[in-house]
């Protein structure tokens, strides 16, 4: 392209990019690049212009060679597709006509901050430096699938308003990020999909609003972060899928709101996290699943789980904020089945720190609920030795009924002596002896054999031996459940 070709303004831009000035076509700071529909001649530039300058425009020696630009209307498409470009892009506050094709395009630097787009293509674009997309505004799909940028990709306050797209509307999967994805007060009405994805930096999500109610809002399985993933106060309506993720650092949900009532609205399942956090928000809408995952540090508030909860084989070093075990035990009662190992997890987070009260609490919990999976005679016996001895997590309770017990037959035979089975024989009556001798089924004090009771007491004698009988062989089975577990 000559540069007798070129408008005036085109010719401005031309000049300019031989010694890297910037060129502001902006009649105020606050001006919105929405109306650039609306901008005449004056600040309209063409993209094939652009293309041009980017391959083949004028150089001074001694001098960086760059494209600065901001407040300008682009018309056409720019299409960058398969170019290599050494000169860092700055289209800043512009105001594109048509979605520019950067695809399998190599840069230096590409920065279309505060401005308006219909889209984006780049698709396995190579930015040998940062990807800014600051504060723009897009009205169809943003493509970076398979992006490699060995810097940070910036999407600061950034809104893709495409609800009705056939497809994710931010497309991040299988990108290799050198630094960090950061994106606080990113807006998106549509999904956002980072599959594979690769960051060796943090992904910041703070403030983030990410919105496809009754679907996928956010797709990220596989995705390696070697730092944290940061969602706090994040408003995320739809499923946040993570399955299969690697988070080095935590995943930070404090403060944020997850919802996808009739469906999953968190799925963590098979991930290795550093540190889950879950705290300070609403309780979430939805189901949690996180089955199969890894965690160091699970903290977790019970006010923020939900109704639904799956947590098959899920495990964790240490679970955070310390609360009672009737404050954690409901999140266990909340899957669709029985499972021991999650009682099982829960019981060893407390003995780590010393809690054997909560602990015990937690084994008894399982009990109970095991329970509930038996057949009638099963139940009954559970019930008998939760009544009596707590399943052997209580075995002061097994005194308490003794003694009770004890009581009731002293006094009882104390007011009416049995009459002795053989009088010249017979030891002297002692009532609180007789009654031990009928409720302890090992031991014998000589009393049971030498008297007869008849009537009613013969039948309170009955009851006795069958309940001492009970309380024994539950008193044995709780003990010996405690030791096999120890």
């Amino acid at each position: 392209m000559e540069i007798n070709d070129l408008t005036p303004a085109e010719t401005r831009v031309w000049r300019a990019f031989a010694t890297g000035s910037h060129v502001d076509f902006r009649a105020s700071d606050d001006e919105d690049p929405a109306d650039g529909g609306a901008w005449g001649a004056e600040r309209t530039v063409r993209a094939c212009m652009l293309r041009s300058l980017l391959l083949d425009g004028p150089r001074q020696e001694g001098r960086v060679a760059a494209l600065s630009l901001a407040g300008a209307r682009v018309t056409g498409r720019l299409d960058m597709q398969y170019a290599t470009v050494d000169h860092p892009v700055r289209l800043r506050h512009c105001h594109f006509d048509e979605v520019p094709r950067f695809y399998a395009a190599r840069l230096r630097e590409l920065n279309v901050s505060e401005s308006v787009l219909p889209g984006l293509i780049a698709h396995a674009v190579r930015v040998d430096g940062v990807l800014r997309l600051t504060r723009a505004r897009f009205g169809g799909m943003v493509r970076l699938a398979g992006a490699e940028v060995t810097g940070s990709l910036y999407l600061e306050s950034t809104r893709i308003d495409v609800p009705d797209a056939e497809g994710p509307v931010l497309q991040l999967n299988q990108a290799v990020l050198g630094a960090d994805l950061w994106a606080p007060g990113l807006r998106a009405r549509g999904e956002v999909r980072i599959n594979g994805a690769r960051v060796a930096g943090t992904v910041n999500l703070t403030d983030a609003v990410l919105d496809r109610p009754g679907g996928t809002a956010v797709q990220a399985e596989t995705l390696a972060a070697e730092a944290d993933v940061v969602m706090r106060h994040a408003d995320v309506r739809g499923r946040l899928e993570l399955r299969g993720a690697r988070i080095s650092g935590r995943l930070d949900l404090s403060h944020a709101r997850l919802a996808n009532p009739d469906g999953t609205a968190l799925r963590a399942s098979s991930c290795v996290i550093g540190e889950l956090w879950l705290r300070q928000g609403p309780a979430v809408e939805g189901a949690i699943n996180l089955r199969r995952a890894q965690v160091d540090v699970l903290f977790l508030e019970p006010e923020v789980v939900p109704h639904w909860v799956q947590l098959n084989d899920l495990t964790y070093t240490s679970l955070v904020p310390h609360e009672p075990a009737g404050r954690r035990l409901p999140m266990l009662e909340k899957g669709d089945s029985y499972l021991p190992f999650i009682y099982e997890q829960l019981t060893a987070a407390y003995r780590r720190i010393g809690d054997d009260d909560a602990a015990r609490l937690v084994q008894l919990a399982k009990q109970r609920r095991h329970r509930r999976t038996l057949p009638w005679y099963g139940r009954l016996w559970g019930h008998l030795q939760d009544v009596t001895v707590g399943y052997g997590f209580r075995p002061l309770r097994a005194g308490g009924w003794l003694l009770s017990l004890l009581a009731v037959g002293s006094v009882a035979y104390a007011l009416h002596h049995p009459p002795p089975l053989k009088p010249a024989e017979s030891p002297d009556f002692d009532p609180v002896f007789y009654t031990l001798d009928l409720l302890l089924p090992v031991i014998s004090f000589g009393q049971e054999n030498a008297f007869a009771p008849q009537g009613g007491y013969q039948t309170l004698s009955y009851v006795l031996i069958i309940t001492g009988w009970i309380l024994a062989t539950t008193v044995i089975t709780g003990l010996t459940r405690t030791v096999s577990r120890q």
